[in-house]
């Protein structure tokens, strides 16, 4: 069985390689509105959709990620990576949604996780490549944190959640290989 949502699932993938550019205005717009159409536990909605075009805002957020991770242990393998090989963290995407979350809401992360689907799925729809990723958590673990929020208007009490790169793909890239061993049914 399929449809177009099945399929736009099937055909979507962690784009790894960004062009300059950035999708069309009405795309973006598109995207941020299928992003608060997501669902969330009462439908409290204890998140924002913030989305940054700004590069040099989002060069910043990359640098700061980058200088946090050499000082966390648990990120030191994937620092060596990053500087040793000179790979863009935020793979040169002209754009980031930035999900923070409302730290009063017990379920709040968890509907960041939704959210950030939505926006994948509805880039994909529109042929907006996509990536989800949490590693820019570690920027708002320093000294810059709070000058992050306020660039990112995250009111108060919210921290960040997820964030999604959007963009044109530089290059095509394969959709995952699903693994059907994961589908169990209880009847």
């Amino acid at each position: 069985m399929t449809n177009e949502t099945l399929k736009v699932l099937e055909e979507r993938f962690s784009c790894g390689a960004f062009t300059d550019e950035l999708p069309e205005k009405e795309k973006m717009e598109a995207i941020a509105r299928a992003a608060i159409q997501s669902p969330s536990g009462t439908n409290a909605q204890p998140w924002r959709v913030v989305v940054v075009t700004d590069k040099e805002l989002i060069r910043e957020m990359e640098e700061e990620t980058i200088r946090m991770m050499a000082q966390i242990p648990a990120y030191k393998e994937f620092y060596d990576l990053v500087t040793s090989t000179g790979m863009k963290l935020f793979y040169n995407a002209p754009c980031m949604i930035v999900l923070p979350y409302d730290t009063k809401n017990p379920y709040a992360k968890f509907d960041c996780g939704i959210v950030s689907q939505s926006i994948a799925v509805a880039a994909q729809s529109l042929g907006v490549a996509s990536h989800i990723i949490a590693i820019n958590e570690v920027a708002f673990m320093g000294e810059k944190a709070a000058d992050l929020k306020a660039k990112l208007h995250f009111p108060e009490n919210y921290e960040f959640g997820l964030a999604v790169l959007l963009g044109n793909a530089a290059a095509e890239k394969a959709p995952h290989r699903p693994d059907a061993e994961k589908i169990i049914f209880v009847e």
